[in-house]
């Protein structure tokens, strides 16, 4: 494991305008004003086991903050691929990491088999999402949540933070098996969910 700093975003308070600004263009494509907190973050990655996960791959990581504490805790030889639609956050994560282990990749996570693939991969250890789903059209967020339950490594899990409760019937429907938590200290306060397919 390379318990190393990962190459933070630039500054907290540049994070901070870059992701307010974007949610007042983009409102439906974030779930918050702000970027996550530490405590929020702490929770959301404590169920990965860093030991073995290889692939990794993230649904919207903003201005990277989970981006970042990912990359710190990750195997050397792991591989994240963070797929991001707004190309300001592109731009922004490409030029705060330099870490080779991360790929960028401007795109839908409905296309995620097709990215994975890319990079040589079939399957992912974990996936973590924070997209607001309940903002998302239900026929695209019913093929997003079944690509990434079939995309899962055996084991594996989809970790994902919300900020209502809208989405547990998809998952539980998709999934099988949904743990749920809450962290209040967060702007807005989430709801996470830990889901995994039920093997026969």
């Amino acid at each position: 494991m390379n318990n190393k700093p990962a190459d933070p975003p630039r500054t907290r308070r540049g994070n901070v305008l870059l992701f307010a600004r974007n949610f007042f263009r983009h409102p439906r494509m974030l779930g918050s004003i702000v970027p996550s907190s530490r405590f929020l973050i702490k929770q959301l990655l404590e169920p990965i086991n860093f030991a073995r996960a290889r692939v990794i791959v993230e649904y919207g990581p903003g201005v990277g903050v989970i981006t970042a504490e990912l990359l710190r805790r990750m195997r050397s030889d792991a591989v994240l691929i963070a797929i991001e639609m707004n190309p300001d956050f592109v731009s922004y994560l490409r030029g705060a990491f330099t870490d080779r282990r991360l790929q960028v990749v401007e795109g839908s996570a409905e296309s995620v088999d097709e990215i994975l693939r890319r990079f040589g991969h079939l399957h992912a250890d974990y996936i973590i999402s924070g997209i607001p789903f309940s903002q998302i059209p239900a026929p695209l967020r019913e093929r997003i949540l079944k690509k990434t339950h079939d995309l899962l490594e055996p084991g594996g899990a989809f970790l994902v933070y919300q900020f209502s409760t809208r989405v547990l019937a998809d998952l539980k429907r998709t999934f099988g098996y949904v743990a749920r938590r809450f962290e209040p200290l967060n702007v807005l306060p989430a709801h996470l969910f830990i889901c995994q397919p039920i093997t026969a």
